[in-house]
């Protein structure tokens, strides 16, 4: 099952603008990812309030909780 994944880059320092991340599955919503320099919010579908990582947390997230390793 794949998930479509649409984004919007501003044309400014990412700084003072979040990239936004639109999270599809199935044709359906699953929430939006925005990307900013000091952390990461998601926000679930037809909510307003997000959940927030810093960089820091979400490195140690990844590598505790991942389903496995991918190399570059």
């Amino acid at each position: 099952m794949a998930n479509d994944v649409e984004f919007s880059i501003p044309r400014r320092k990412l700084g003072r603008s979040d990239i936004e991340f639109l999270v599809k599955r199935n044709g359906a919503v699953l929430g939006t990812l925005k990307v900013s320099n000091g952390s990461l919010v998601w926000f679930p579908r037809k909510t307003t309030v997000g959940y927030r990582m810093t960089w820091h947390k979400f490195d140690s997230v990844m590598k505790d909780f991942s389903q496995g390793e991918e190399r570059r």
